[in-house]
């Protein structure tokens, strides 16, 4: 059994870790209510927007058909895979890195896969045995419209340019705090709708044109899409370190009562001892 000062020093060192996890855990839970605000009141535009650019580019001639709705024969993908800078998160992190290494070995294994990262956690581990074109780390400290703007500008691009064939974005979706789904999007091309949906756009009444509206409506409703990915990911990242630092101070707490409880029990049998000895003592004396 170790010795008092030991376990003092343990009970100590828990009781510190208790005082930092619980402090995380409420610095998560006032960040997570701003975040979750923030998506909940985005994500019904972004999904209609989302619904209606299909449905428009679906009843578009081959010919006016847009460019970012060119499906080409898949043979170079770029995986977008959005994480956090930081960890203490739970399995926040490599969900994502399981998810976008999954595609890379699954459905697109025999074709060239490469990946742009957004958050520091996903580029660490990516980089190190896959392409990483490039990663945007700083995102998070100014998460505005404007910043990803710049990212889905520059994914555009790519796609137009002829780099790439397809465009996927895995990230987690905020459901609650304690629950976070891993998400594989496609960004581009833009995915027709399904059937019915195609069907039911044939009363749209359009002006100026189908096409016109079409070409303006279809960069904004991609930057959208994006920023409400990284959206999702941002509250769903305060979501997991919340959860997963109260799991960690209720851990901390039972293992602090634990440390105490055999703290007392060494206690009380170090004082038994000094009790039999001075007993065993005192009787040597007296019989001597």
């Amino acid at each position: 059994m170790p010795n008092l000062k030991e376990i003092r020093n343990r009970i100590a060192s828990v009781s510190s870790t208790m005082q930092i996890t619980s402090a995380m855990k409420m610095v998560s839970a006032a960040k997570l209510k701003k975040a979750q605000d923030a998506i909940t009141a985005m994500r019904p535009y972004a999904d209609k927007l989302t619904e209606l650019l299909q449905n428009l580019s679906a009843n578009l001639d081959g010919d006016s058909s847009s460019q970012y709705a060119q499906v080409r024969e898949v043979k170079r993908v770029l995986i977008v895979s959005i994480s956090s800078n930081r960890g203490l998160c739970g399995a926040f992190n490599s969900n994502i890195v399981k998810q976008s290494v999954s595609l890379f070995q699954g459905e697109y294994g025999n074709k060239k896969v490469e990946f742009l990262t957004i958050g520091k956690k996903a580029n660490d581990l990516l980089s190190k045995r896959h392409t990483v074109i490039s990663n945007h780390n700083g995102i998070f400290d100014n998460l505005t419209f404007e910043e990803v703007e710049k990212i889905a500008d520059h994914l555009m691009e790519l796609f137009t340019m002829g780099s790439y064939d397809r465009i996927l974005l895995v990230y987690n979706r905020f459901k609650n705090a304690a629950t976070q789904i891993v998400m594989t999007e496609q960004f581009l091309p833009i995915q027709p709708p399904a059937e019915a949906a195609q069907q039911a756009s044939a009363d749209y009444i359009f002006e100026p044109s189908e096409a016109e509206i079409v070409e303006q409506l279809i960069p904004k409703s991609l930057k959208t899409q994006l920023f409400k990915a990284i959206r999702d990911s941002f509250a769903s990242e305060h979501g997991a370190r919340m959860t997963a630092m109260h799991k960690a101070t209720d851990n901390a707490g039972e293992l602090k009562d634990q440390l105490t409880l055999t703290y007392n029990k060494a206690r009380q049998a170090a004082i038994t001892n000094e009790i039999l000895e001075i007993v065993g003592g005192a009787e040597a004396l007296s019989n001597g």
